[in-house]
């Protein structure tokens, strides 16, 4: 999903607020959204909020300016999806933890409790999907559960196809005006709403198809031969980007080597083969490069943060050798990318 203006048009067309007021922006948000809490961190506020209306999707272009801490109270009737167009966030939904790198979309259905913490600068693209439309998508009955998961990120092949989603359903935010508007037919607009939430139940982490799962195997993973391999032109693609989901999801976690080779469903030496074929790495320096690039942008959101402290966080216990392929990496040390970030 792109943040240009030509892509976002139909949502500029229609502002809500711009604020720097603290207590005036929390309300408003809080009167399109859901009640919350709203605790203002650095920065200045600069808030502006803009919104489409389809027939029954509302989406939301929505930025604070500063870094906050947003804590609502659990959703009843809906979900929201995220999709982070500048900057980045960080998502606690009933114990699941989300880094929301920037492009990165998550969907967000917590029970109990939801923490979003948005950096300086952040402005995210919210869609708000009533469970009454889900279950229509799902042919579920009222009173039965929908069993989306509290909070979950798209794959990023999955991402990139909800940003195309996003994109016509913006379009026709524009056409729809009003629902039931001239320019959009109705029906049409009912079921594009209900394929949309349809999509959102089918690429949760348990949404796979009996018949899917049965062919990638426990976990998503591509069944292996006898060997503990598999011929590369069938599913290095595949395996790769499992291999990243899995990192990208464990930055912070440790993570061995075997533990990369069991979630790209194949053996050590074939995935070191998919890693040089793909990236021109092991999978160690994948891992470790991913760590870098996760620390950089920390740094550059939030130059105030202690260095050590951040790349211990990523895994990095050797503030030495840390500095040394930081450098290596962005022809700078750490402590460069916080004084630029300062000037």
């Amino acid at each position: 999903m792109s943040a240009k203006p030509s892509v976002l048009a139909p949502l500029y067309g229609n502002c809500l607020f711009r604020s720097d007021e603290r207590v005036e922006a929390h309300e408003y948000v809080a009167r399109e959204l859901i009640d919350h809490v709203l605790r203002w961190k650095r920065g200045r506020p600069d808030v502006a909020m803009y919104k489409g209306q389809a027939n029954r999707l509302q989406v939301y272009l929505l930025r604070y300016g500063a870094e906050v801490e947003v804590t609502p109270r659990p959703f009843d009737d809906f979900a929201l999806v995220h999709t982070s167009l500048l900057g980045a966030a960080e998502i606690e939904a009933d114990g699941n933890r989300i880094e929301l790198a920037e492009g990165r979309t998550a969907v967000l259905a917590p029970r109990r409790r939801l923490l979003l913490r948005w950096y300086p600068g952040t402005e995210q693209l919210i869609v708000k999907v009533p469970h009454a439309l889900m279950r229509e998508a799902a042919a579920g009955e009222e009173d039965q559960p929908l069993g989306l998961a509290p909070g979950f990120m798209f794959a990023r092949t999955h991402g990139v196809q909800w940003g195309l989603l996003l994109q016509s359903l913006l379009n026709m935010t524009a056409m729809s005006g009003e629902p039931g508007g001239e320019g959009m037919n109705r029906a049409w607009l009912d079921h594009f709403e209900r394929n949309l939430a349809l999509f959102m139940l089918s690429h949760q982490p348990d949404g796979l198809p009996a018949t899917e799962q049965a062919a990638t195997g426990p976990g998503g993973a591509t069944p292996v031969d006898d060997a503990g391999t598999a011929p590369l032109r069938d599913a290095g693609d595949a395996r790769m980007a499992a291999l990243m989901e899995y990192m990208e999801a464990r930055l912070c976690a440790p993570i061995t080597l075997e533990d990369l080779a069991r979630a790209a469903g194949t053996s050590v030496r074939t995935l070191n083969q998919l890693c040089h074929r793909h990236h021109g790495v092991t999978p160690m320096d994948l891992l470790r490069n991913l760590r870098l690039d996760a620390v950089h942008a920390r740094l550059r959101l939030q130059p105030d943060l202690g260095i050590t402290e951040t790349a211990l966080a990523f895994g990095f216990g050797h503030p030495g050798r840390f500095a040394q392929y930081y450098q290596e990496r962005f022809d700078e040390l750490p402590r460069q990318t916080q004084a630029r970030m300062k000037a």
